[in-house]
């Protein structure tokens, strides 16, 4: 009930030892994640909602899950009841904003079709889900690209189901797409690679090119744009 209480805090109100206390609970975040109390309605949502907020200003390691309780109004045991660390935040952030779940569908409706037709598509699944419903979510997007790939130790685990979901299925269809010669061969990895790049900077550099600039670029109409140079540049050698 506010302070931070510390584990010897809570085996001396308890009048056991600390070695009891961890016999029961390994941590004292275990201790919350175990405590009998429902979130409140729409807690989880106003803590991702706060959570994108830091995040995407300050990055994943700068957050305090203390801070985030505040912000999103919701009680300590309450957040780490839905969240019990950072991995598991970091988790629910990339299910909730990345493009995982927006590509993974494109994949799973088109997957049968050719690469001029699914990977257009795809970087616009990318585009959408950046710019969803008007708001610019390029900073969360930086931040959990940062966390993916530098590794933290708070977030290995979270990356690697990242990096999972989102380049296996892809990785899977260009491979299919290099066997049946629709795309030419090269490691799978280097190809996509090579077609998350430029969509990835394009997105990074947007902001400021209109601002600064004054260059005005739909968005969409931009990613499918780039998406036609890779196909060019990965046409099969015969055909090219």
């Amino acid at each position: 009930m506010g302070g931070k209480p510390t584990i010897a805090d809570f085996a001396a109100a308890a009048g056991v030892s600390r070695a009891a206390f961890y016999r029961a609970f390994e941590s004292r975040e275990a201790l919350f994640q175990a405590l009998n109390r429902v979130p409140e309605p729409g807690a989880r949502d106003r803590i991702l909602g706060a959570a994108f907020r830091i995040v995407g200003e300050r990055g994943l390691s700068s957050l305090s899950m203390d801070e985030l309780a505040g912000k999103a109004g919701v009680s300590r045991a309450s957040l780490y009841r839905l969240f019990p660390g950072k991995a598991a935040l970091f988790t629910a952030l990339v299910l909730a904003y990345s493009p995982i779940e927006p590509v993974t569908r494109v994949l799973t409706a088109m997957g049968d079709q050719p690469p001029d037709v699914v990977m257009p598509e795809v970087a616009r699944a990318f585009y959408r889900t950046v710019y969803a419903g008007g708001e610019n979510r390029t900073g969360l997007l930086r931040a959990l690209f940062f966390e993916v790939s530098s590794l933290a130790p708070d977030t290995e685990d979270a990356a690697r189901e990242v990096i999972a979901a989102l380049m296996g299925s892809l990785v899977m269809y260009l491979t299919g797409q290099m066997s049946s010669g629709r795309l030419r061969r090269m490691h799978p990895l280097l190809s996509l690679q090579s077609f998350v790049g430029p969509i990835f900077f394009h997105l990074m550099t947007r902001p400021a090119a209109e601002r600064v600039l004054g260059i005005e670029i739909g968005g969409e109409d931009a990613v499918a744009e780039l998406s036609e140079a890779w196909l060019r540049a990965m046409q099969p050698e015969e055909t090219r």
